[in-house]
């Protein structure tokens, strides 16, 4: 499982973070999770209240990898719109994933309530066509999840509208979804940790898990100082798998993207760019995200390699995106710039499934992964402890292997994503 590389960001920075000891010991356990973002606080937390033993081993600090970088938009739905299920699925199991995708949602804001964690919370994300044809898509897709989905608070939007609500002309129209928000993602996942923990879960931090065996019908964790023998097994890494467990990497392509915070802004430049402060997320392949902080701040997420490593230069990446929705703001100062690794699949549907009867995993959630980290969190912990109807909707979705197979899936990526990147530009 690899560590995320060095995080300066904005999150970061405005948070206090609880100190988790590393483990230095060997220890029993009845679950052992391997990965210290939402998934695995997630399905912490769920099987503590069970009553079971837990360990859970984090390679970094928790919340460090993408759960605690990322644009903190939190939405509904499956990463695949409800035309693409209807398309794929039986009407039935086509509905179901839909409705398995907003529980999603609202789960995290039941966690929210109920373990009183202060992340931010803000209601309202904007759908924005960056191109007129998509309008009508948009329009009718809008019309549908309120008609046949029976979905409250979704408003089309024209072009006038669109501006009116975010205090930018670069973009057509598109709608806006009140039942979605965006949040302060390392706040809520460092409320998690607090809330498994205090509900019983041992917690490690800095405590990369190094080699997995399956023996004497238990599973055998090793880390650099410590070992974890455990009756069941949950892989929660997602785009830090690394070369943990190769069989599941082909599923999954972990890539890059960037995100920068402007200086805070007057009160008064709020209120006229964005008077109720929903975030934003565009039609571009290569998708533009951004929304206001609680202290003014502009966060916008744009960009994104298929390296092994962030960019040097990260500003350069972003400001000129930022700089084509807002030009007004294009002399404010960048006062942080991060960026962070996501895992994708071929289809953008999250890989779920058994590795064997006592181990189980989540990966993939391309992009999507505030909401569905935290339910893929719950049904692992639902499937190893007997109630496994919802997981298995989940892993009966196919996922097919990224093609090329494990050394030659990348360039096809590149080649891949840099096409659709460029047709964004023209």
């Amino acid at each position: 499982m690899a560590a995320p590389e060095q995080n300066n960001s904005y999150y970061e920075a405005t948070v206090s973070r609880p100190q988790y000891a590393a483990l230095d010991r060997s220890m029993d356990t009845d679950v052992c999770i391997i990965g210290g973002g939402y998934t695995g606080l997630s399905s912490a937390l769920h099987l503590a209240n069970r009553g079971l033993r837990v360990v859970l081993l984090e390679a970094g600090a928790i919340g460090s990898g993408a759960s605690g970088r990322n644009g903190g938009q939190l939405y509904g739905g499956q990463r695949q719109d409800v035309d693409w299920l209807e398309g794929q699925f039986d009407h039935d199991t086509a509905r179901r994933l839909w409705a398995l995708g907003n529980e999603a949602r609202d789960l995290v804001k039941s966690l929210i309530d109920t373990h009183s964690i202060d992340c931010d919370y803000t209601p309202g994300i904007v759908i924005a066509a960056h191109r007129a044809r998509h309008v009508d898509d948009y329009h009718e897709l809008a019309d549908k999840l309120s008609r046949n989905y029976q979905e409250p608070g979704i408003e089309k939007l024209d072009r006038d509208g669109l501006a009116a609500l975010i205090g930018s002309h670069a973009y057509h129209g598109g709608y806006v979804d009140w039942n979605n928000g965006h949040l302060h993602p390392l706040k809520l996942a460092l409320g998690m940790a607090r809330a498994a923990h205090g509900a019983g879960a041992d917690l490690f931090e800095h405590s990369r898990a190094e080699s997995i065996e399956h023996r004497a019908e238990r599973h055998h964790i090793r880390t650099a100082l410590g070992e974890v023998r455990a009756d069941r097994l949950i892989i929660a890494t997602n785009g830090y798998l690394g070369n943990l467990v190769p069989g599941l990497a082909a599923y999954i392509m972990p890539i890059n993207n960037f995100i920068v915070t402007t200086e805070s802004l007057s009160e008064q430049t709020i209120a006229d760019l964005c008077p109720r402060r929903v975030a934003v997320a565009d039609s571009r392949f290569v998708v533009n995200y951004f929304r206001f902080t609680r202290d003014n701040r502009l966060l916008f997420g744009g960009g994104e390699n298929y390296s092994r490593h962030l960019p040097k230069d990260i500003a350069a990446r972003v400001r000129p995106r930022l700089v084509a929705v807002y030009p007004q703001l294009a002399e404010a100062r960048l006062d942080h710039t991060w960026g962070g690794t996501l895992a994708i699949t071929f289809n953008r549907m999250p890989h779920v499934g058994h590795l064997t009867p006592t181990c189980v995993f989540a990966q993939g959630f391309s992009g999507q992964g505030v909401a569905m980290c935290h339910l893929a969190g719950q049904l692992l912990a639902e499937a190893l402890t007997g109630k496994s109807e919802r997981f298995e909707l989940m892993s009966r979705v196919p996922v097919p292997r990224f093609p090329g197979g494990r050394w030659l899936r990348w360039p096809g990526l590149v080649a891949g994503m840099s096409w659709y990147s460029l047709l964004d530009r023209l």
